[in-house]
């Protein structure tokens, strides 16, 4: 069997990280078996379905990395084709029509309350005569629902999951407006689109048992059924924005490298032995639902901070300036060619440090930075009346040696000994006045990447900054 899985967000809103591990787990799973993934905008909701949301799905989705196949399909598009079965449905006595008004619907669920029973359509008009209809009340059209046995799911994840059937009463199918239900659609949707597979989060579980009885009624082919935990915060409680339930791009603006949000997001639920780094390839070969766990994951930043710091170390350079070059821009205005070129040849020391990118463009910003370089707190008491004397007296011997981290090294560690004193004595002073921390990649790198004539400008314009 060719497998075919599709992602079906609803476009009220970003994409959340929960959504994009199911996006995830769908494509990897159609990857490794050589098959199909979809997906299908379910903006059936036109209230609250927006263009904007629609657009961060699809940005998001192509920054991650997982392309889709085919065309995507929008649930919108398709309303007449979900009313169509339903009336097919009718036709065959698998539906009815009910003429329940709101009102009798919600004395129904007073009654329940009352009695302390599960809220549920009593089945007033299953099998009463449509003749008996009341004037003027347009009828909604209900599943008639087997009453007896239960409805049994063999769940890739959740394992053999049962519900007795009268647990579960005569679901809508099509409004009283010509509208149809989320679970018709749906069903509708995935048996055209060839859906084999259906791979979402647990909160989906209940709605699994409501579509299989729409499956069986019409004889079609029920998918297989996976269902993943959802992602809990780090103290065991639902998601929050608190705990890192965000958008996508938020991620992305944090300054996270997809490839490290995709390897992250495929551990948070799913493992193969003691592998922590995966690499997009490898989790194609290896990924498949009977690595998925029965309990909900914890969502940690910190471990997703050090996975993405290996990511970053590992990445191009050149990839990783344009990065960098980008945010910096919004801050500083345009970056010329020699200011890239100093990011250029400093990244491997600036990126050994950083854990994003956002760090990274940070720790990076002094390579680019027009003079007079402004210095921090930090700087501004290194470079008290000791540091700028020890500056002063280093000038001369910067000016005339040659420009290359060793021998620059070399000349102010000969210095240093010769006032006997330890190289950091001078060493930190230099750092503060040419980059204008305390913080930075090893000085002498960063004095040979910004060349004699900016690093002796810098060190001048410290020294004319003294109070």
């Amino acid at each position: 069997m060719s497998v075919v899985v599709r992602f079906a967000p609803s476009p009220t809103g970003f994409l959340h990280i929960g959504g994009a591990r199911t996006a995830l787990f769908n494509w990897l799973f159609a990857r490794h078996h050589k098959g199909v993934y979809r997906l299908r905008i379910e903006d059936t909701d036109r209230a609250r379905s927006t263009k904007q949301a629609v657009d961060a799905i699809l940005d998001g989705l192509a920054w991650l990395g997982l392309d889709w196949d085919g065309e995507v399909v929008f649930q919108s598009q398709r309303l007449e084709r979900h009313a169509e079965v339903a009336r097919q449905l009718l036709a065959e006595g698998r539906a009815y029509y009910c003429y329940c008004t709101p009102e009798e619907l919600e004395e129904q669920r007073e009654r329940a309350r009352a009695a302390g029973k599960p809220i549920r359509y009593e089945g007033t008009w299953r099998d009463r005569d449509p003749r008996e209809a009341p004037a003027g009340v347009k009828p909604a059209i209900r599943l008639k629902a087997p009453q007896e046995g239960e409805t049994v799911i063999q769940d890739h994840v959740q394992g053999e999951v049962r519900v007795a059937n009268a647990q579960l009463d005569d679901l809508i199918i099509l409004r009283a407006d010509g509208t149809p239900t989320y679970n018709l659609s749906v069903v509708v949707d995935d048996h055209d689109m060839g859906i084999t597979h259906v791979i979402r989060g647990d909160d989906h579980l209940t709605n699994a048992f409501r579509q299989t009885q729409i499956y069986r009624a019409l004889e079609w082919d029920v998918p297989e059924f996976a269902h993943v935990p959802l992602i809990h915060g780090p103290d065991g409680a639902k998601l929050s924005k608190r705990h890192g339930a965000l958008g996508v791009d938020a991620y992305r603006e944090m300054g996270y490298l997809p490839e490290a949000l995709r390897n992250y997001l495929l551990r948070l639920g799913w493992g193969h032995g003691d592998a922590e780094i995966i690499s997009t390839e490898q989790a194609i070969e290896w990924f498949d639902l009977s690595g998925i766990g029965r309990a909900p994951s914890r969502f940690d930043f910190a471990k997703l901070d050090n996975l993405n710091g290996h990511y970053l170390r590992q990445a191009d350079d050149e990839r990783l300036v344009a990065l960098v070059v980008e945010r910096l821009e919004a801050e500083l205005g345009p970056i010329g060619p020699e200011g890239r070129s100093r990011l250029l040849q400093g990244m491997a020391g600036l990126k050994a440090r950083a854990k994003t990118v956002a760090e990274l463009a940070a720790s990076a910003r002094f390579y680019v930075r027009p003079r007079p370089v402004p210095l921090d707190e930090a700087a501004e008491q290194l470079l008290g009346s000791e540091g700028r004397a020890a500056l002063l007296s280093l000038m001369p011997h910067l000016a005339k040696v040659e420009w290359s981290a060793a021998t620059l090294e070399a000349e102010v560690r000969r210095e240093a000994e010769s006032r006997g004193v330890k190289l950091g004595a001078l060493a930190q002073p230099l750092r503060a006045a040419v980059t204008g921390s305390k913080v930075s990649p090893p000085i002498f790198e960063v004095m040979a990447i910004l060349g004699r004539d900016e690093t002796l400008g810098r060190i001048e314009d410290a020294l004319r900054s003294a109070p």
